[in-house]
């Protein structure tokens, strides 16, 4: 299995109130992010076999515009174990009703998703990573310890599109 490990795109300021920051949508900002990534995605030929989201509404919404953007047909399913509060063996757990699949996104929130891509790959959580807002990190679960293949979050997504865009213009000349 490729897993796909997505930090929410960009929803504003947090809130004090738990439940009202349990309802932050994404900005306009997070919405872009969202279509880029999953330009990513497109471009990386990710085979995405299903979405979990956090239950919270900016997590839902990233996996729901990435997922759009990608063609994904299926329904964007919620799990607790992406939630704020999740913890590693109830993650692990959920992925594990998910073997069979050749790519899983998941999408949640930091400290979280970092802290689960460090214990994956290194079994004891030792490695510390850094994911920005709208960064995808692929895992291949197949091997042991599960290793990272990539780490792209939107700033090098853009700086990669505007490098690629320039140097495929074709030259013409003036005579």
């Amino acid at each position: 299995m490729n897993l796909y490990l997505m930090r929410h795109a960009n929803a504003g300021v947090s809130r004090g109130n738990p439940t009202l920051d349990a309802k932050r949508a994404l900005i306009k900002e997070g919405k872009d992010q969202c279509i880029l990534m999953a330009q990513v995605l497109s471009a990386f030929k990710a085979q995405i076999d299903v979405i979990v989201s956090s239950p919270l509404k900016r997590s839902l919404q990233t996996a729901q515009f990435v997922g759009t953007e990608i063609g994904y047909d299926g329904k964007v399913e919620i799990s607790p174990a992406l939630g704020l509060d999740a913890d590693f063996p109830v993650f692990l757990q959920m992925l594990s009703k998910y073997a069979d699949r050749e790519g899983v996104l998941v999408v949640g929130h930091n400290p979280n998703l970092f802290q689960f891509l460090g214990r994956l790959i290194t079994g004891n959580g030792g490695a510390s990573i850094r994911m920005r807002k709208a960064s995808i990190a692929r895992v291949d679960m197949e091997r042991h310890p599960p290793m990272l293949r990539w780490l792209i979050d939107p700033r090098m997504a853009r700086s990669l599109y505007v490098t690629t865009a320039k140097k495929s213009r074709p030259k013409t000349s003036r005579k």
